[in-house]
């Protein structure tokens, strides 16, 4: 009875370890640019695949149509966010007539192009005037035509009808578009030329606050970035949960300057504003001062721009559509692969094998080798066979570094019994389909990431 009882107990035993055994995956990392949702290099009022600007210049006008790809290939980077920005006498030629087709069609060109938008409304610049109605509509203007700059019509932004006027517009906006899902952010425009709220007629402070207020009136689901340039207004906007960005990136000191926004102003702005860790919460997008091939003419050090870019966790960045000097690709190659999130399944363990209807043990290492989290939502899922399981984690939260996932899964009662493939993915929770490419081998056709097998009794 006693070797009858042993061998009972050994086969128990042997049986329990068949059933609690685990697998252990460890995906191979790579390390190619991966053109994500939400960051990386933007395209500037143009579209993925369409001609770049052909010289050192580019256009402040924004499309009001769809503009036509180009005939073959685009030299440059690949983008997943196109950057467009219009003027107020473009959006609104009459006062309360609003043409929204021009902001539809840029969605539309965004979303057949496999973008997302970025977008600005400006109110005027040097080159770019006010709406007609408006300078004729008895509105107080802040220059005369005699003065140094008074060939441009400059509102006196404390006068009621500019904020009235204004703020109508942006309210507009946000009721049509708020949370539109192809609409990635929305910078914070208010005075002064391209309405980046710096010059020499800014209004009250009391003024410029309302103006920031009202697009955290407009916008409470599409990201807001505010803009640099006037302190208290960028402290203001990311006080009240927006991001930053700002339009003078890589100015190392221009010939004939002795002034040069990296070295004189944006670092000490950030520190004095206590903004070191906005980028953990809301994101961090710049433009660049001129272009790259200009930066390469006035003789810039390209290694301290990019890696300032990186200290300041940037997730989006814009080059105006225009030519990476060849000198430089690859040190934008490696660039790409920092900005932004980059997502690595470091170590998976699961059992070997599973029951149906039950709860099942599964440990997740995962890595963020990017500078900043991703801010828009995605689920991260399993799937089995064709079963998908949500795991219960806000990739929001995933900032640089390492993030671990150690819980249960439940296994569907509907998947038979047998050997079935085992995978992994992020999904959009509008669509249910992946939508982030993964710094890992094993990709399939349809975006999910092969891991392996596991086995369902």
């Amino acid at each position: 009875m006693r070797t009858i009882r042993i061998l009972l107990w050994l086969t128990a035993s042997v049986a329990a370890s068949a059933q609690s055994a685990t697998v252990v995956v460890r995906p191979k990392e790579i390390h190619d640019v991966l053109v994500n949702p939400g960051m990386g290099i933007q395209t500037f009022q143009r579209f993925r695949g369409q001609a770049i600007y052909p010289d050192l210049r580019w256009s402040e006008v924004g499309p009001e149509g769809a503009v036509a790809d180009a005939a073959g290939p685009v030299d440059f980077p690949d983008s997943s966010v196109a950057y467009l920005r219009w003027f107020w006498w473009q959006l609104e030629p009459e006062q309360g007539k609003y043409r929204w087709d021009i902001i539809d069609s840029a969605l539309n060109e965004a979303r057949k192009h496999g973008q997302t938008l970025d977008i600005r409304l400006m109110p005027y610049d040097q080159s770019n005037a006010l709406p007609e109605w408006y300078r004729n509509s008895g509105a107080r203007r802040a220059n005369k035509p005699d003065d140094k700059d008074g060939k441009i019509w400059s509102p006196d932004a404390d006068d009621p009808q500019y904020v009235k006027c204004w703020s109508s517009l942006i309210l507009e906006a946000g009721r049509r578009y708020d949370g539109h899902p192809y609409l990635d952010a929305v910078d914070i425009s208010t005075v002064g030329y391209w309405g980046e709220g710096w010059g020499p007629y800014l209004p009250e402070w009391s003024v410029q606050q309302a103006l920031l207020d009202v697009y955290f009136k407009a916008f409470t689901r599409t990201p807001l970035l505010t803009n640099f340039d006037e302190f208290d207004a960028l402290v203001y906007g990311t006080s009240r949960g927006g991001g930053w960005r700002l339009d003078c990136w890589g100015d190392m000191g221009r010939p004939g300057r002795n002034f040069a926004h990296m070295l004189d102003v944006y670092p000490q702005q950030i520190a004095r504003g206590g903004l070191e860790d906005v980028w953990r919460r809301s994101p961090v997008s710049l433009e660049v001062c001129g272009t790259p091939g200009a930066w390469q003419k006035w003789g810039f050090d390209l290694g301290p721009i990019l890696e300032q870019a990186l200290r300041w966790h940037a997730t989006t960045i814009n080059l105006k559509s225009t030519k990476i000097p060849d000198g430089w690709k690859k040190d934008f190659e490696e660039f790409q692969k920092q900005i932004g999130y980059r997502f690595v399944l470091r170590r998976l363990e699961h059992p070997a094998s599973v029951k149906a209807g039950a709860m099942a043990p599964f440990k997740m290492w995962w890595f963020n080798a990017g500078v900043a989290p991703v801010y828009r939502e995605y689920w991260l899922a399993v799937r089995f066979g064709n079963s998908v399981v949500r795991v219960p984690v806000d990739v929001r939260k995933w900032l640089p570094g390492d993030a671990v996932f150690e819980g249960t899964l439940f296994v569907d009662y509907g998947i038979p019994a047998g050997t079935h493939k085992l995978a992994v993915a992020l999904l959009d929770p509008r669509t249910g389909e992946p939508a982030v490419r993964l710094a890992i081998e094993g990709r399939q056709p349809d975006g999910w990431y092969d891991l392996g097998a596991i086995t369902v009794e």
